[in-house]
């Protein structure tokens, strides 16, 4: 023990204790310098604001900055095709060099969706759905109907769309509602003598609809015809129809 002790007063001992700590020392300046030059710490840039730019744009920035890109697209039906809706990172995130920025562009094509099942939903319900496909509420019209604010049809350009049927997302689509009133009885006019405008303003104001023309002889004018039969007529048994009933009415000319 004692000429441990004597060793470690010696010359020597200290010199290997310098030696071994310089090594260290060095050791770890190496690293430290070698990982600094690898990750280049403390160089890099800040990612610019690319959103709202065409993508044509958005690409020449990024590769002007040393920057990769990778692009992924979606449809927006209310912004223009071809523009970058967002990134990755946000702008203004400090990246390093060679850094990958994620791009998402608009589509100029909007991807197709089946049509939901919404008859006989509740109008908030049915708006819900569509919207959950990614489909807009157009217009919505009422017709005679025991329900009130329930879809008794849908249309897509005017035409009735069916559940399952294929159409583009972002489409407005109409509804055809009930009144709640499709139980109740109004007075059934008397249309002989009218022309077909008047029959028609006629039946507007009586909440009844215009059903199937048929005519009588040569008709040179509709204009000047005249109804001279209808379906349902008044009658003693018959005074009152219910709203929304199709009148049927045969036209022909004044003078015959």
């Amino acid at each position: 023990m004692g000429n441990f002790t004597e060793y470690l007063k010696t010359k020597s001992f200290r010199n290997n204790i310098i030696a071994a700590i310089s090594t260290v020392v060095v050791l770890l300046l190496t690293a430290f310098f070698s990982l600094r030059y690898y990750t280049k710490h403390g160089e890099g840039l800040n990612v610019p604001s690319l959103k709202g730019l065409k993508i044509e744009e958005a690409i020449s920035k990024l590769e002007a900055l040393g920057l990769r890109y990778e692009i992924d697209s979606v449809y927006i039906m209310d912004q223009p095709p071809g523009i970058v809706t967002d990134q990755d990172p946000d702008p203004e995130t400090f990246v390093k060099d060679n850094r990958t920025i994620y791009l998402t562009i608009n589509t100029n094509q909007a991807p197709n969706v089946r049509f939901p099942d919404v008859e006989a939903k509740s109008l908030r319900e049915a708006k819900s759905i569509l919207e959950s496909y990614g489909l807009k509420l157009g217009d919505t019209s009422y017709k005679p109907d025991v329900a009130r604010d329930v879809v008794l049809e849908a249309l897509f350009g005017g035409q009735p769309i069916k559940t399952g049927e294929s159409l583009p997302k972002g489409s407005r689509i109409n509804f055809i509602l009930g009144d709640g009133r499709g139980s109740e009885e109004v007075e059934l006019p008397n249309l002989n003598g009218f022309t077909i405008d008047e029959a028609r303003f006629s039946l507007k104001g009586a909440m009844l609809t215009l059903g199937t023309i048929t005519y009588e002889g040569t008709i040179t004018d509709t204009a000047n015809a005249i109804v001279v039969s209808q379906f349902p007529l008044r009658g003693d048994s018959l005074v009152k129809v219910k709203i929304g009933t199709p009148i049927n009415l045969t036209l022909a000319n004044k003078n015959q």
